[in-house]
């Protein structure tokens, strides 16, 4: 289904609108907006960490830190929208760059750390026992939600189907390549911050690199190293900044948003109203919780739909057996749905506020649904009086 809207198309053509409705309703606030919020304080983070003295300047010095990382992390926000508001041709060349300095940086500082950094292979045995109960799977479930922010996008390519070109070689081949790649480098990453780091220290700190530089190279380095992880992070926020419009597009085009949002601009043919309203509701996030909540919250809305698309594959394979299967079917299916049933019930018991707030999120689509399904109804009598 070479499209644009990622999960709102599957599930709309799969399922019904409504199901692809409430995909695109939660992409347009948890699966977009948090994410762009989390990386825009995660930059905040390690740019206060690697310049604090920016907090002793002008009106700064007369607010806390946390007001200060707010303001640096809405700044960024306004910066990137304003970019892609500019077209998707340099919006893509921005993100290119970004991309490729970001995966030069993560293969510097792993090669670095453990080759010339200081610490110590004996902080992978400080562990303690894990306790197979309710309480210890609890927190592993929301470990495990958390975690899965670091993946968040593996399916972006489809988002943009309708601009990709080849999409049935294209599309799988990013899906494939960019998931093992990220799988490889957060994984060195993390062996890294381990070797770096004991455990214990970790607790609570967000700019986990800048602290596992500085045990590993001093203080000097942590400083110069956090900046450039500060502007990495430009990498992930860009990319939701370029990709979730595309979904409200789709979403109005079919007349289950408002049209306002369907309209690209004639010079540069992006729907700049959208990335306007993107940006907005990623700053309201940014102002109204921390990198935590907006991590578990995100996690959680956005672990419902994945399972019914994934699902859909075998009600797609049941009508049509002409489907060409990927490797592992139906196996792969099978894990992916069980384990991601048990993260989400687990995470549910551990963090409920969060979790209902995610629930709440998608059952407050339903109305909006029904509101513009009445509209789509009415224009079709307008339209086809007879």
């Amino acid at each position: 289904m070479p499209q644009a809207g990622g999960e709102y198309t599957f599930l709309s053509r799969l399922y019904h609108p409504s199901l692809g409705f409430l995909s695109g309703w939660v992409s347009f606030i948890a699966g977009f907006s948090a994410p762009i919020a989390a990386s825009a304080i995660g930059f905040s983070e390690y740019f206060y960490r690697a310049v604090p003295i920016i907090a002793d300047y002008g009106p700064l010095s007369d607010i806390s830190p946390e007001s200060v990382k707010q303001i640096l992390a809405i700044s960024v926000i306004l910066f990137f929208t304003a970019i892609h508001a500019r077209g998707l041709t340099f919006g893509s060349r921005i993100q290119n760059i970004l991309t490729i300095l970001k995966i030069a940086l993560l293969v510097l500082l792993i090669a670095g750390g453990l080759i010339l950094g200081d610490g110590d292979w004996s902080h992978f045995s400080m562990n303690e026992p894990f306790v197979v109960d309710l309480s210890g799977l609890k927190a592993g479930g929301l470990s495990l939600l958390w975690v899965m922010f670091a993946y968040s996008g593996w399916n972006a390519a489809t988002y943009i189907g309708s601009e990709v070109k080849n999409p049935r070689r294209n599309i799988p081949k990013a899906l494939i390549t960019g998931t093992l790649t990220v799988v490889a480098l957060y994984f060195l990453l993390n062996v890294f911050f381990v070797y770096s780091i004991p455990p214990d220290q970790m607790k609570g700190v967000v700019s986990v690199g800048g602290l596992a530089v500085a045990n590993a190279f001093g203080v000097r380095a942590e400083s110069i190293i956090s900046l450039l992880i500060s502007f990495a992070l430009f990498s992930s926020l860009s990319a939701y900044l370029i990709l979730g419009p595309r979904v409200y597009y789709a979403m109005s085009r079919d007349g289950y948003f408002f049209k306002s949002f369907a309209r690209v601009t004639d010079h540069n043919h992006v729907p700049s109203r959208a990335i306007l309203l993107q940006g907005a509701l990623s700053i309201i996030m940014v102002i109204s919780g921390t990198f935590d909540q907006i991590l578990t919250y995100m996690g959680f809305a956005l672990g419902l739909f994945p399972l019914i698309a994934v699902t859909g594959i075998f009600k797609l394979r049941k009508g049509n057996k002409g489907i060409p299967l990927m490797p592992g079917y139906p196996y792969v299916q099978i894990f992916f749905l069980t384990t991601s049933a048990l993260m989400l019930g687990l995470s549910f018991f551990e963090r409920p506020f969060e979790s209902l707030t995610a629930l709440l999120t998608v059952l407050l689509g339903l109305p909006v649904y029904h509101y513009f399904r009445g509209r789509v109804k009415n224009k079709i009598k307008i339209d086809n009086p007879g």
